[in-house]
């Protein structure tokens, strides 16, 4: 099988593309880091981040299949003919240490994330667990102050 020039461009191509989504999956993850950050989570905004991080993922994984495919019609053809597809063997070298410093960089952020995530969610638990322990509170203190007001029934001496 004599593998085209388009063979190993498609699959420069490919590398291309992912390292771009990386930079916008990158991005994407200093969003949802600021919106974590904040005091006052905006959930709708956090849920789109969310989103559009999952299509992002959704995007890197067609691209990871579409590479396996070339790459599975097109390997024994770049193995033997390793001086003829030179240049792209590089570049691609070059792409994949990209593609992996990128994904140690997404995987970091990640775990800030995820970190940033959990710190949030405790503060909305005590919140709610503060929110829910005045509501008793105040609940009590309004059963009390009812209770000074009642009379209870008073015995009558019906004697006369």
């Amino acid at each position: 099988m004599f593998m085209s020039q388009s063979g190993a461009q498609i699959l420069l191509q490919s590398l291309e593309k992912k390292t771009k989504l990386l930079d916008d999956m990158i991005r994407q993850n200093g969003v949802q880091e600021e919106l974590l950050k904040e005091e006052d989570l905006d959930m709708d905004a956090f849920d789109e981040a969310i989103n559009q991080q999952g299509f992002y993922i959704e995007e890197l994984d067609k691209l990871d299949q579409g590479f396996e495919t070339v790459y599975d019609r097109v390997r024994e053809e770049l193995l033997r003919d390793k001086a003829r597809y030179r240049m792209e063997i590089i570049r691609m070298k070059e792409l994949i240490q990209q593609i992996t410093d990128k994904i140690v960089t997404l995987n970091a952020g990640n775990m800030r994330n995820k970190m940033l995530a959990e710190n949030q969610f405790n503060r909305k638990r005590v919140a709610i667990g503060t929110g829910a322990s005045q509501n008793k509170a105040a609940r009590n203190y309004y059963n009390n102050m009812n209770r000074l007001n009642y009379v209870s029934p008073q015995f009558y001496d019906n004697k006369k």
